[in-house]
């Protein structure tokens, strides 16, 4: 009815609430608006405190997250970084996108820290080495369409970009699922498994 949209409002409410540079309170207001105004399917502060948990026990160098949607597991990711790391995070709708931009640098992040590729990810992934210089990557956080998280781990496979050790950190994959990647994740011999029991978001 406003003619914007759902993300568009969220970064408005962002705009007027939210402490601008302290990621803490980007997030938190965030929450308060898929709490109490609407829904996002954002990562929420439930499932948030998995990704912190990862980030404090890796401290990955190289970090890159699939589906960025409006920046809010961008900041998470972002602000639970040691220093000297940098994160890759890939979209494929633009005006999601351009949402997560001014997310990410009203949280106070800058593009030496958070690069924000805007593309499909299985057009951006195998030019990841010579386009953006990233070598190899530590942590992968997928969070987009569970259709495309299998897919998207050959092709990271594929072009050698996993680091020995990498950490794969996938999101719903038991609901909505992603059945064909957990089964290739606990057969193909390659990876360690666990599954983290989460709420949905808000």
């Amino acid at each position: 009815l406003t003619g914007t949209s759902r993300e568009q409002r969220a970064f408005q409410y962002l705009l007027a609430h939210a402490i601008p540079g302290d990621p803490h309170h980007i997030l938190q207001t965030f929450d308060q608006w898929c709490y109490h105004c609407e829904h996002l399917s954002c990562v929420g502060p439930d499932k948030g405190r998995i990704v912190e948990r990862v980030l404090l026990e890796r401290a990955p160098l190289r970090v890159l997250e699939l589906g960025t949607y409006c920046g809010y597991g961008t900041v998470l990711l972002a602000q639970g970084l040691p220093p000297g790391a940098r994160l890759y995070t890939i979209e494929g709708d633009p005006r999601h996108a351009a949402v997560a931009e001014k997310v990410i640098r009203l949280a106070g992040f800058s593009e030496q820290t958070v690069e924000l590729i805007v593309g499909p990810s299985e057009e951006v992934i195998p030019h990841l080495r010579e386009k953006h210089g990233l070598i190899k990557v530590d942590l992968v956080f997928m969070d987009h369409w569970k259709r495309c998280y299998l897919r998207d781990l050959r092709l990271l496979e594929s072009h050698q970009l996993l680091a020995e050790g990498a950490t794969i950190l996938a999101d719903n994959v038991l609901f909505p699922g992603a059945p064909h990647f957990l089964q290739y994740a606990k057969t193909c011999g390659k990876y360690h498994c666990k599954v983290h029991r989460a709420s949905l978001e808000y």
